[in-house]
C-alpha cells in the first residue's frame, strides 16, 4: 500500500500536468489583460466618459433594444468632442463626435482596427475593405480604371433594369394603405445591380429571393458576422468555432466561395483569347471582373488568385449591403416627408421629360433630390461609425493627445447629429446642404463616407461629382 502512494506521488496523472500548465496559462493572459486595462485607463484619463460598470462596462447601457443611439447621443452633451466607451472590463473604445475632432483623425494614416475587421476578413479576405499598407495602395492602384466614369457609364441601363423589376414586385402595396418592410426588396435590387454590373451575372436573384443560396449564404454571413460583434464571448475564435452560429457560418462560407470560384472560372475561360481590356472593351462593356483579372501593376504582375477572390467577395458584400442601407432609409425619409416627395417627384419628371430611364448626364440636373439624398445620409449613415487603432501619440484641436495603441472609434451618427454644429439636428432638412448653408459649417460635420485617405465614394454616392467632372471615383 505504501508503495503505491509513493508510486503515484513519483508519477503524477497526466491531467494534473495540463490543468497546472492551463492555469499557468491563464494566469499570464489574465495579467495581460490587467496590463491592457491599465494601459487603457492612463490612455483616456484627460478624457470623461459615462460611468462604467467594473464588469461589462458600459455594455448593458448599449444593450439591443433600439436606444443605443440615443445613449450615445446624450452622452455627447455631456462629454463634448470624445469620450471612452467600455466594453467589458479590459475593451476601451475612445468616441469621437465632433468634426474638429474627427479632421485629426482622418487626416491621419492610422490603420483601421484589426480587432472589429478581423471578423469579417475570416469571409472577405483582404481585399481594400480590409487591407493595410503597401499591399492596400497597389491593389487600389490595380482596380482604380474600373472606376472611371467611362467604365461606369454604361451601368445606368443595368441599374435601371433591376430598379424597374423592384418596382414590379412593390406595385402590389401602392392601393393599399399598410407599411411594409422595405429593406429585403432594396437589398435584393442591389444585389442584382452588382452582380450584373461588376460580374455580368443575371442571377435573377430578385425573383429568386431566399431560394438561391448563394443569396441566402450572403445574407447569412452578413447577419451572423453583426451577431458575432455584439456578443463578446463570440471575440473569441475558439469559442465562436465550436457554437452552433460558428458551424453556419462555416457552411455559408463554404457556399460563398464556391460561387465565387466558379465566376472566376467562368471568366478566366472567355479571357482566355483575350489579354488586353482595349480589344475587350470594344466587344461588350468592361466590368469590374474583367479588370480584376487583367490588371497589370508596372512589373506587369498581377493579382494572385487569393487577392482576386478577395476583392470579389469585398465588392458583392460592401458592394450591395451599405448601398441598400442608404436606399432604404431615403426611400423611408421621402415616406415620412411628403411634402418633400413631391418636389422630388416634381424635379425627376421634368429632368425625364418623357423618358422611362435616366440617362449619365440626367445625373446633374437634380439639386433638390440631391439634398434629400444627403440629408437622408445625414440622419442615417450606412456605416454609422468607423474604427481606427492609433500606431502613435495623436494630439487634436484641444492640446489633449491619446498615446499609441488606442482604439479609436469615429461615430458618423454622432457627429451628424452633434447639436453644436446642426440645428434641430434630428429634423429632416434638406436645405441645410444648399451651398450658402454648407459653407457655414465645418468639412468635416458631414462624413458618411469617411474622408481622408480612405476615403469612400462613388458617382451614386455624391451626384454632385458628376457636375465636377472628375476622372476618377474611388471606392475603398
Amino acid at each position: 500500500m505504501i508503495l503505491l502512494v509513493k508510486s503515484h506521488l513519483c508519477w503524477p496523472p497526466t491531467l494534473h500536468v495540463l490543468a497546472l500548465l492551463g492555469l499557468a496559462a491563464a494566469g499570464y493572459a489574465f495579467t495581460g489583460l490587467l496590463a491592457q486595462r491599465r494601459a487603457a485607463l492612463r490612455g483616456v484619463e484627460s478624457f470623461p466618459g459615462p460611468p462604467a460598470h467594473w464588469l461589462f462596462g458600459n455594455a448593458k447601457q448599449l444593450k439591443q433594444d433600439g436606444k443605443a443611439f440615443d445613449r450615445t447621443l446624450k452622452w455627447g452633451e455631456s462629454y463634448p468632442y470624445a469620450f471612452p466607451l467600455w466594453f467589458g472590463p479590459f475593451i476601451c473604445l475612445f468616441n469621437i463626435h465632433h468634426p474638429d475632432y474627427v479632421k485629426t483623425l482622418f487626416e491621419s494614416t492610422v490603420p483601421k482596427d484589426t480587432f472589429i475587421f478581423s471578423f469579417l476578413e475570416q469571409w472577405i479576405g483582404e481585399g481594400l475593405l480590409v487591407s493595410q499598407g503597401q499591399k492596400w495602395f497597389r491593389h487600389r492602384r490595380l482596380l482604380t480604371p474600373g472606376f472611371h466614369f467611362d467604365v461606369l457609364k454604361p451601368y445606368i441601363n443595368l441599374m435601371s433594369d433591376s430598379t424597374k423589376t423592384m418596382l414590379d414586385k412593390l406595385e402590389k402595396y401602392a392601393s393599399g394603405n399598410e407599411s411594409f418592410e422595405l429593406f429585403e426588396p432594396v437589398s435584393l435590387m442591389s444585389l442584382d445591380t452588382i452582380l450584373k454590373c461588376a460580374f455580368s451575372d443575371n442571377s435573377n436573384c430578385q425573383a429568386e429571393s431566399g431560394r438561391n443560396t448563394y443569396i441566402q449564404a450572403v445574407y447569412d454571413l452578413s447577419n451572423l458576422i453583426s451577431l458575432r460583434l455584439r456578443m463578446f464571448p463570440y471575440h473569441s475564435d475558439f469559442l465562436f468555432y465550436i457554437s452552433p452560429h460558428g458551424f453556419r457560418f462555416r457552411k455559408a462560407r463554404r457556399v460563398a466561395y464556391r460561387h465565387t470560384v466558379e465566376v472566376l472560372r467562368k471568366r478566366k475561360e472567355a479571357l482566355k483569347e483575350e489579354n488586353e481590356l482595349d480589344r475587350i472593351g470594344a466587344k461588350r462593356n468592361l466590368d469590374f471582373l474583367d479588370i480584376l483579372l487583367l490588371a497589370r501593376d508596372e512589373k506587369q504582375q498581377g493579382l494572385a488568385d487569393e487577392d482576386i477572390r478577395a476583392e470579389v467577395d469585398t465588392f458583392m458584400f460592401e458592394g450591395h449591403d451599405t448601398t441598400a442601407s442608404g436606399l432604404s432609409f431615403i426611400l423611408y425619409s421621402l415616406a415620412c416627408h411628403p411634402e418633400h416627395q413631391k418636389l422630388c417627384r416634381e424635379e425627376i419628371l421634368q429632368t425625364l421629360d418623357g423618358k422611362d430611364t435616366f440617362a449619365w448626364e440626367d445625373l446633374s440636373k437634380m439639386p433638390y433630390t440631391t439634398m434629400c439624398i444627403k440629408e437622408s445620409l445625414r440622419l442615417y449613415p450606412p456605416v454609422p461609425a468607423t474604427s481606427r487603432v492609433t500606431t502613435k501619440p495623436m494630439t487634436f484641436c484641444d492640446g489633449r493627445t491619446l498615446p499609441k495603441g488606442c482604439h479609436l472609434l469615429a461615430s458618423v451618427f454622432g457627429i451628424h447629429r452633434n447639436a453644436a454644429i446642426w440645428e434641430n439636428p434630428h429634423v429632416f432638412d434638406p436645405l441645410r446642404f444648399l451651398p450658402e448653408n454648407v459653407s457655414k459649417r465645418p468639412p468635416h460635420a458631414f462624413v458618411p463616407f469617411g474622408a481622408g485617405p480612405r476615403y469612400c465614394t462613388t458617382p451614386l454616392d455624391h451626384l454632385d461629382w458628376v457636375t465636377m467632372n472628375k476622372g476618377y471615383s474611388y471606392t475603398v
